[in-house]
């Protein structure tokens, strides 16, 4: 969306904080034994905590408050009875409305000790967004902030989805749920990202503390 005016920008933080502190508290409830289930009632106390609302749940009916996927699970994983593991990679992507405002942003958190190529990967997308956000800036074409992207990605040794578009080689399969993206390869994955406002200078981080 095109921002107009102060009002909307402070709307817009008002969303993105809501996102910020529910990732903060997921991502501190994550470990060996919790349900996906469990981890989405932590972000959805939050959020309701906040005056928000559940942006996947309210436009497009996801069953769950919060969008939990694991290892080869790419995105959109409904939040289940499935407990998690060490050595799991746990992906949170929370998207909330919050007074007719949207926000959204993903983190990929390990569960206890992970092997190193996970802990590359994790680190990898990490890497990629900050050097995305370089580019991510009025005057650039955004097909740059991809190119960028994809020439971090392949130079750490891994691939970008590009089934999922702006998010982010490879492609995917949907599991019989009819949401979950699951890497055709079946190798593990990883989701960073963040809502950004673009300016002539740094762009401005909505949903990161």
């Amino acid at each position: 969306m095109s921002i107009n005016g102060p009002e909307e920008l402070a709307g817009m933080r008002a969303a993105g904080a809501v996102v910020c502190l529910m990732l903060g508290a997921m991502r501190s409830a994550v470990r060996a034994g919790i349900t996906t289930a469990e981890l989405d009632e932590v972000g959805a106390g939050v959020m309701r905590q906040h005056g928000a609302r559940s942006a996947p749940a309210l436009v497009y009916k996801f069953p769950g408050v919060n969008c939990i996927s694991v290892n080869d699970e790419a995105v959109h994983g409904i939040p289940g009875g499935r407990a998690l593991e060490t050595g799991d990679l746990v992906k949170l992507d929370v998207t909330v409305e919050k007074d007719g405002f949207m926000a959204d942003a993903a983190v990929t958190v390990p569960v206890g000790k992970v092997t190193e190529e996970r802990q590359r990967l994790i680190a990898c997308a990490e890497r990629a967004f900050a050097k995305a956000m370089l580019v991510a800036r009025a005057g650039f074409r955004v097909s740059e902030i991809g190119r960028v992207v994809e020439r971090e990605v392949r130079r750490s040794g891994f691939s970008v989805i590009r089934d999922l578009g702006g998010h982010g080689s490879g492609r995917t399969f949907v599991a019989r749920d009819k949401w979950t993206v699951i890497t055709a390869d079946r190798r593990p994955s990883a989701h960073y990202e963040h809502t950004l406002v673009i300016t002539k200078g740094a762009p401005i981080l909505l949903t990161a503390a």
